[in-house]
């Protein structure tokens, strides 16, 4: 299967100090593991004792990126500027190459070469690239698939150990647990460059700030409760609270794989929340690993984690190098700048000569200095960036030394070796700078103009009303097209009276609300109904099987509830929001009755028959 070029005395002994090449026909034993923006990761199923516990990384192209206008080279002239100290990297053939260098000669240092994993490069035949693009094309997210291919140009691919599993780890030793965590950025900016309009990223962590930015594009469909602040914190309580978060809202920042599988979080796509469907099945899952009855092995799972990352000081290698970022993006675009040398561009768009003076400093440093700047903050965003991987795996009885350092889990009597690495360590390109720059501004004016949409609203609520006046409110964004909604109100109230323009717009009140949801088939009864249940401040859930439509009432946010639904937008249709309205309960045909479900405490059913009396979304 794999043909032996040539004896390369210095390669790693991870590979048997051997250079190979992959052909077509070994594309078949190499399995889709998941994919970040940029790579495709894949597993080894093969038998070769080389390869076993080993993973690819292989480079995506943008389908929008037209071939003639990609370059190939390493690092452009201002790069090389950048790197100018690191001699391996300035030299380097090709980005890819680059990247690795990246990885041994700058991260590698500052983070600990224990915690990092510069993989080696072994060639890879253009059949070989355009076969995994063949094989797993049915396995990839649709988004990620509309958006980027395997780049088939290449004539390598990066071999790194698979840190979701321990080198000795096979499938007749322990079982090996691994979690995957995106820690984001864990402190907040203080740089004296920040504009005053832009003073909120002082107090507000940039990874919240950037929720509400995703949930305006459509990203996610709820806001997550983890603030990376908490995870980096070290107090053992304010990251045991950031774990909870993340395994209550994974998105794509939290993933856990059991021998190389994964058993939680989504591969390459986004996990908005956990309901209990996918908490039971991992608490099934645990059950090889984590000692306890059903129920609390979920709990001392996460209280594992956040023990771990106390007592292993991991988050205090990642902060440091985070935080080589010292005056933000707002200081370092002028030093870009002052590198290519053009005409900044920031100071050209400011309209107050005091603000452009504040910035006239930096650009009076020397080329030494700028450099340094960008080559800091580009380190900094890769450390912002990256994954850590913490792996498991229980200390057999009576061995009492191990290679590993071990945690204690006191609550189940049990000792795990655990190993921790550090990856997506992707060299950042300069000319990102500009763009850091863009979507920095638009993360700040979409989380301000959010804020001040909800301080409009605080103060609505607390004026005095008419007694006739609906007492209700919420906000409805820009993308809820009038067609799926229709207003219930009282009869002498209209949109016009309400001088409702351009959305996004207000209806202020405090009473409970009525969604009512049309289901367009059965078979989406479970999946919208089972969304909608996640939500908080719902007092019931009408099941109407007759009509196939379900009502909800509650003081649960109507956006939120939309949005839920809209998931499944070929499926269901919203029918109706509004207050709740009193009706006779009939239909046309014969009068049904509101029956409590058997099963749970919070649905209803709508039926006469006893046997219909379940809410069947268990």
């Amino acid at each position: 299967m794999w043909r032996k070029l040539r004896s390369e005395s210095e390669s790693r002994k991870k590979i048997g100090r051997m250079e190979v090449i992959l052909d077509k026909k070994d594309a078949a034993d190499w399995a889709y593991r998941g994919e970040g923006a940029a790579n495709l990761v894949l597993a080894y199923t093969g038998s070769s004792p080389a390869f076993i516990g080993k993973v690819l990384r292989i480079q995506k192209a943008d389908r929008k990126e037209l071939e003639s206008t990609k370059s190939r080279t390493a690092l452009t002239l201002h790069e090389r500027l950048v790197w100018k100290d690191t001699e391996d990297l300035v030299s380097s053939t090709n980005k890819e190459v680059a990247c690795q260098l990246f990885v041994q000669h700058v991260i590698s240092p500052l983070l600990g070469s224990k915690y990092v994993d510069a993989g080696v490069r072994i060639p890879a035949s253009r059949e070989f690239l355009e076969t995994i693009e063949t094989n797993v094309i049915c396995q990839r997210p649709a988004l990620r698939v509309d958006a980027a291919k395997v780049d088939t140009h290449w004539d390598s691919v990066l071999l790194l150990s698979d840190h979701s599993l321990f080198p000795s780890g096979t499938p007749e030793g322990e079982p090996c647990i691994c979690v995957e965590i995106k820690p984001k950025c864990g402190f907040l900016p203080i740089s004296e460059f920040i504009g005053e309009g832009n003073a909120i990223k002082r107090s507000v962590p940039r990874y919240r700030m950037h929720q509400s930015l995703k949930l305006h594009e459509g990203e996610i469909s709820a806001f997550s409760d983890y603030d990376p602040l908490d995870l980096f914190s070290g107090s053992k309580d304010k990251i045991h609270k950031a774990i909870k978060d993340l395994f209550s809202s994974p998105q794509n920042n939290f993933r856990v794989f059991l021998d190389g599988s994964l058993i939680f979080g989504a591969l390459g796509a986004t996990a908005d929340s956990t309901n209990f469907v996918i908490q039971e099945a991992f608490e099934v899952a645990l059950k090889g690993v984590i000692w306890g009855d059903q129920g609390l092995r979920t709990k001392a799972f996460l209280q594992l984690l956040s023990e771990t990352i106390y007592t292993s000081g991991v988050m205090d290698r990642l902060l440091k190098v985070q935080e080589l970022d010292d005056i933000d993006i707002e200081g370092a675009i002028h030093a870009y700048y002052n590198i290519i040398s053009e005409p900044c561009m920031v100071c050209r768009d400011l309209e107050e000569e005091k603000v452009a003076h504040r910035y006239s400093s930096l650009h009076s440093i020397s080329l030494d200095e700028s450099l340094k700047i960008v080559k800091n903050f580009l380190i900094a965003a890769t450390a912002k960036d990256c994954s850590l991987m913490m792996s498991f795996r229980l200390r057999k009885e009576g061995i009492s030394e191990s290679s590993y350092n071990s945690v204690s889990l006191k609550s189940t009597n049990q000792t795990f070796d655990y190993k921790v690495c550090f990856i997506d360590l992707d060299l950042k390109p300069l000319g990102k700078m500009k763009e850091y720059y863009e979507k920095d501004k638009k993360i700040v004016s979409c989380y301000t103009r959010m804020v001040e949409a909800k301080q409009e609203a605080a103060k609505a609520t607390s004026l005095e009303y008419n007694a006739e006046f609906p007492t209700w409110v919420w906000r409805l964004e820009s993308i809820f097209g009038t067609t799926l909604i229709k207003f219930i109100f009282g009869e002498h109230i209209t949109e016009d009276s309400l001088s409702l323009q351009q959305p996004p717009f207000y209806l202020v009140g405090k009473a409970k609300t009525v969604v009512s949801v049309e289901l367009l088939c059965s078979r989406c009864r479970q999946k919208v109904m089972a969304l909608i249940s996640r939500l908080e401040g719902i007092t019931s859930i009408v099941l109407d099987p007759s009509k196939n439509k379900v009502t909800v009432i509650g003081e649960a946010d109507p956006v939120r509830i939309i949005r839920k639904v809209r998931k499944f937008r070929k499926t269901a249709t919203i029918v109706s929001i509004g207050p709740p309205r009193v009706e006779e309960n009939k239909d046309e045909r014969k009068d049904v009755v509101s029956y409590p479900c058997k099963r749970c405490d919070v649905w209803y059913v709508v039926a006469e028959d006893a046997y219909a009396h379940y809410c069947s979304i268990m």
